[in-house]
């Protein structure tokens, strides 16, 4: 509408890749609640595709968390800042932000204690029943919105959610400068765990997979070593012994970043006495693993879920050029209805689309 009749320009109107059913993402309509005086507004300009996304795609379901209403999906996200709260202090419109995607309660004993990942009732973007962040715009807490140096884009911004993830693994595992590191999977989280085990100063780091696509992929980005396995459950004894040579029979920390039960087991069988292996994929919701063994050992097994206060570090190490997340972003979109479901289901097959990126 012409503002030189007097008349006000209509509004631009919110628009978001909804999924509907299986397989099914349609852009629509997406009203965002209002704007608190503690909130911003944030407008969307790159979100990645993560494998709980994918999981949701196909099956309307991740774990226990199920789609039963049409949802706005995806979590890793930056944009640039559209407008602000009354009493938002720390950032301005046109800021870059990168956005943590999960809003805690703040007031249970886990909030209280700093586990604020573990809350009950973390509104998560993305997770059902929670809208998330594939859209034009998205309204979100400004404690939870962080500033993006000149030197860091907003693709690299998107990337700081799922590089929290291998972040916060390497926190709770204490990697440091004396650890050599196992790592079971090159899928996005094994490769990130990577790079961030190398930053914290990991001097040792093995990758383990069936793919020899993504070991190459992960001995370019710096792996050490790479070892290829079978699916095989049967294969984990001869295997176990490659991977102890491969390390010199110094595993500090195994990070099973896929969890499926062979997986787990070799990880659990590959690491010696006072090691530590940490569950960092989820893949199957119950297996069959030789803890005893490993107890035997004072292996200790340590779970993560999702992440705490990782943005900063996050941007930091991107910021100083520690870790280079670029090369893991294979594929990119545009926001339009044919691309979300190219990108979708280039995403679900794998194969050699490590992140799918939209720009928006």
């Amino acid at each position: 509408m012409s503002q030189s009749g007097g008349e006000e320009p209509a509004k631009e109107e919110n628009m978001a890749a909804w999924l509907l059913a299986v397989k099914t993402l349609k852009i629509q309509p997406y009203n965002l609640p209002p704007l608190g005086p503690h909130d911003v507004k944030v407008r969307m300009k790159a979100v990645g595709i993560c494998g709980s996304d994918v999981h949701h795609f196909k099956h309307m379901r991740c774990a226990n968390f199920i789609v039963k209403k049409p949802m706005v999906i995806g979590h890793e996200c930056a944009g640039v800042i559209d407008e602000i709260g009354s009493e938002v202090k720390t950032l301005q419109v046109g800021d870059r932000v990168a956005v943590e995607p999960g809003i805690s309660c703040g007031q249970c004993h886990l909030c209280k204690d700093g586990r604020y990942n573990l809350c009950r009732e973390m509104k998560f973007f993305g997770s059902p029943p929670t809208n998330g962040a594939l859209a034009n715009l998205v309204v979100h807490p400004a404690k939870l919105c962080f500033k993006l140096p000149d030197n860091v884009s907003l693709e690299e911004g998107a990337m700081c959610e799922p590089l929290s993830v291998a972040v916060h693994a390497c926190c709770r595992a204490e990697v440091g400068t004396q650890t050599n590191v196992l790592i079971m999977g090159a899928g996005p989280i094994g490769l990130l765990t990577m790079l961030a085990a190398r930053a914290f100063g990991a001097p040792k780091i093995v990758m383990v997979d069936v793919d020899e696509c993504r070991l190459t992929f992960a001995k370019d980005l710096g792996a050490n070593e790479i070892i290829q396995v079978s699916t095989n459950i049967q294969d984990v004894g001869v295997e176990v012994v490659k991977i102890q040579n491969a390390m010199d029979g110094n595993v500090d920390v195994s990070f099973d970043c896929v969890g499926f039960n062979k997986t787990t087991t070799t990880a659990l069988s590959a690491t010696p006495a006072g090691g530590k292996v940490c569950l960092v994929g989820l893949g199957q919701s119950e297996m069959t693993i030789p803890l005893t063994q490993a107890a035997a050992r004072e292996v200790d097994v340590i779970g993560i879920f999702r992440y705490r206060n990782t943005w900063p570090i996050c941007i930091e190490f991107l910021k100083s050029g520690k870790i280079d997340v670029k090369p893991l972003i294979t594929h990119r979109f545009k926001f339009t209805q044919e691309q979300i479901e190219e990108a979708f289901e280039t995403s679900a097959r794998g194969g050699n689309a490590v992140k799918v990126m939209f720009s928006i």
